[in-house]
Formats: C-alpha cells, structure tokens, sequence
C-alpha cells in the first residue's frame, strides 16, 4: 500500500467495520439504538462534541484523500465531505439536524438502517481487504 490508494484502503477498512457494527447493533439491538439516539439529543454537550469530531474527522479526510477520481476511491471523498457537513450543522443548528434525523431514527427508520450499512460495509470491506 503506497500513496493516496494505501490510505483509501485504511479508510475503506475502517469504514467498512463501523459500518457492519452499525448495522448488527441496529438489528439485533433496536431498543438500546434507540435510547442511544434520544439520550444523545438530549445531551447538548455530546451533540456538540459529536459536531467537533466529526469536523475534525471530516476536515482530515477531505484535506488529505480529496480525489475526484472515476472509480471507488471517490466513495471516501465523499464520506469525508458528508462528516465535515454532518459536523458544522450539528455545531451550527442542531436542532435542524434532530428534527431532520428523527424520522430516520424511529422504529421504521431503525430497520431501514440495516439496509443501509450492510451494503456499505460490504462495498467498503471488499476495496479494503479484498480488492
């Protein structure tokens, strides 16, 4: 692994375990999600240190793999930019992004997240230790 292709891979690799968590925690866990979503609302403090790091986050991965490239790689630029987004509105307006996030996060939302990550994580797992 070399260069800007040996850091997609670590991402990707990354990427790819949080996103397969993501969805067995929400699939086999749906109830301790969903108090994990509320209490985090709750908590103006955690929302805020969640904005931070997910501008830190953000701003690391779209200043050092912001390739605008035709094939996988660009699904990282992406997620960089996506997580610097996510963290400014949560710092900036986060009531906007709880109200907007709520309808993701209800009982039908929980069972639609699996559907989500899975994929993701897969696509991610494949470019990150297989490709």
């Amino acid at each position: 692994m070399q260069g800007e292709t040996g850091l997609s891979v670590v991402i990707a690799r990354i990427a790819s375990i949080i996103y397969l968590a993501a969805a067995a925690g929400a699939l086999f866990s749906r109830s301790h999600y969903r108090r994990l979503i509320e209490d985090f609302y709750r908590n103006a403090a955690l929302v805020y240190l969640a904005g931070f790091m997910a501008v830190v986050l953000g701003f690391l991965m779209v200043s050092s793999h912001n390739l605008w490239v035709k094939d996988w790689r660009v699904l990282i630029t992406i997620l960089g930019w996506l997580a610097l987004i996510k963290g400014v509105l949560l710092i900036s307006f986060p009531g906007f992004v709880q109200g907007y996030s709520r309808p993701f996060f209800g009982e039908r939302g929980l069972m639609w997240l699996p559907l989500a990550a899975v994929p993701l994580g897969l696509l991610f797992g494949y470019f990150g230790f297989l490709y």
